[in-house]
């Protein structure tokens, strides 16, 4: 009686850790059920992490793309601007060269055309000289008449800013006179010196425009 009572005691305690083991057991899948659960949301968190990272991205090249090209279409506006001003300045001084050339000319023409004017009143007297040699003997009146003729080319010339150049007993200077022989000079004081004058010499203001041709001394 005894040992039936300790076979049935023995048969729940076996029953009982069985139960205990299957409980067990159903702890643990739960327990490896939410790890996996656990595991898989922290995957998706991560993956919906790199998708919004992956976005941005994509937005920042967007912006990057977008700046490059307003960038580009900058630089275009730019250099066109540039080239329509280099165009208007090429224009505006080809314009100006070809009017500076033509004042020039007519400046020249014009100069030229006052000179010549202010000459014909001395050629005049030339003309009314010439008549008077032809019909007259009077020497006197003939001396008179190109006296008063030169008198009026001389000037004519300091007018017009022309000089004569001093050389007669004058140092001889390289400067404004050019030597065309040397002769024996009748005096020492003469020796170095501007002894005679073959061609007069001229300046127009400050500037030489024709050496004077000189003998000198030695």
């Amino acid at each position: 009686m005894v040992k039936k009572n300790i076979g049935k005691e023995e048969g729940k305690d076996r029953q009982s850790e069985t139960q205990q083991t299957v409980k067990e057991s159903d702890k643990g899948a739960s327990a490896r059920k939410k790890a996996e659960e656990d595991s898989v949301g922290d995957k998706d968190g991560e993956l919906q992490e790199v998708g919004i990272t992956e976005k941005e991205e994509h937005k920042e090249k967007e912006q990057v793309s977008d700046r490059s090209g307003e960038k580009e279409e900058d630089i275009s506006v730019k250099l066109a601007e540039l080239q329509d001003k280099y165009l208007r300045l090429s224009a505006e001084f080809d314009n100006y060269r070809k009017r500076t050339l033509k004042e020039r000319i007519e400046l020249i023409k014009s100069a030229g055309e006052n000179i010549l004017v202010s000459l014909l009143p001395v050629m005049d007297d030339f003309d009314r000289a010439v008549s008077l040699i032809e019909t007259t003997s009077d020497c006197k009146a003939m001396e008179e008449g190109l006296k008063l003729i030169y008198g009026k080319m001389k000037d004519f010339l300091k007018q017009n800013g022309v000089k004569e150049i001093d050389a007669l007993d004058k140092d001889f200077d390289t400067d404004l006179h050019e030597a065309v022989t040397k002769i024996p000079a009748a005096e020492k004081k003469k020796k170095g010196k501007v002894v005679d004058v073959i061609q007069k010499g001229y300046y127009l203001n400050d500037k030489i425009i024709r050496y004077a041709k000189v003998v000198v001394g030695e």
